[in-house]
């Protein structure tokens, strides 16, 4: 019994450790749902925000009435069963002229020997004015060697003069992602997307964005930013078209270090003479002048590489 009791203590502790790290430790405060191994555990809803489980138990729903002011969603998704693969389906509709900030992401504690696995997709769509903030973090930990596998889907629908600002992390710890962003954007609307991502070991990392900009005033900005190292893989694709009079920016900026391989396949098509599409690519090492600059302050190499990347991914 004491021991049985030992071992539940330390899976709290761990799935607790697991939310705080994706979700910050307000995690319980306003609108939330938290999904463990699967299934949802826990949830609240408010006067603005409703969550509801689809008919199917494929995922939920979550609704923001029009005109809410700054509330806070929090749906965090976390994996402590080795060898499960979790897929879930989670729709949004913000209301019109809605202004609220959404936390999501999933993390996942593997010490066993079976792949772990979270596959989550997620739609939104924003009525017209509604303004939604979206944070989406990804981890992996344990000592097991079975994979810790994430692979996010968002589908976008931006309605006149709405907006979406998306900022997608991969800390550490996740052995294999896709990571796919699809979105149509429509008359003024505005879609801002930021990600930063880490690998290490042969750990790999697929990010695609497929944007398509539909009327008069859409635009869209997409920021990668990530770090490759050892014998890790990343690969960004991008394919932004422009219909119309828009505006789209893309740009991927890339750390290389030891073995480490990265590719950039960036596509934009213009289909119309008023469409600004612009495309930016660069992969790099770190530069020398900026480690022997830390080094003279004091720093080892490494040290100053680990400063530099802080910085770089911050």
């Amino acid at each position: 019994m004491l021991r049985e009791e030992t071992n539940k203590a330390y899976m709290e502790k761990i799935e607790e450790n697991l939310l705080e790290t994706i979700a910050g430790d307000d995690v319980r405060t306003g609108a939330y749902n938290i999904r463990k191994n699967g299934k949802g555990v826990e949830r609240q809803i408010t006067e603005n925000v409703k969550i509801e489980t689809k008919k199917d138990g494929t995922g939920i729903d979550i609704y923001v009435k029009e005109n809410t002011k700054f509330e806070i969603v929090h749906i965090p998704v976390i994996i402590t069963q080795s060898g499960l693969k979790d897929v879930v389906y989670n729709d949004f509709y913000i209301g019109k002229n809605a202004n609220v900030v959404i936390v999501a992401g999933c993390g996942i504690h593997n010490d066993e020997h079976n792949d772990s696995q979270h596959d989550g997709i997620h739609r939104f769509f924003l009525e017209e004015g509604a303004k939604v903030r979206y944070y989406e973090k990804h981890y992996g930990e344990g000592k097991g060697d079975g994979k810790r596998i994430l692979n996010p889907v968002t589908e976008v629908e931006l309605k006149e003069g709405s907006s979406l600002e998306m900022e997608s992390v991969q800390i550490k710890g996740v052995d294999s992602t896709i990571r796919e962003t699809r979105g149509k954007v429509y008359k003024d609307g505005n879609l801002v997307v930021t990600e930063k991502i880490l690998t290490a070991g042969t750990q790999l990392a697929k990010t695609v964005f497929d944007v398509d900009l539909e009327e008069e005033g859409a635009s869209v900005k997409v920021t990668s930013r990530s770090v490759a190292t050892e014998n890790s893989k990343q690969q960004f694709e991008s394919k932004i078209v422009g219909n119309t009079k828009c505006f789209g920016h893309v740009e991927c900026d890339a750390i290389i270090k030891d073995n480490a391989k990265v590719t950039a396949i960036p596509e934009i098509i213009a289909n119309n003479v008023d469409a600004n599409l612009i495309h930016e690519a660069a992969i790099g090492k770190i530069a020398g002048e900026q480690l022997i600059k830390l080094m003279t302050l004091g720093l080892s190499e490494k040290e100053a590489e680990e400063k530099i990347i802080e910085g770089f991914l911050k």
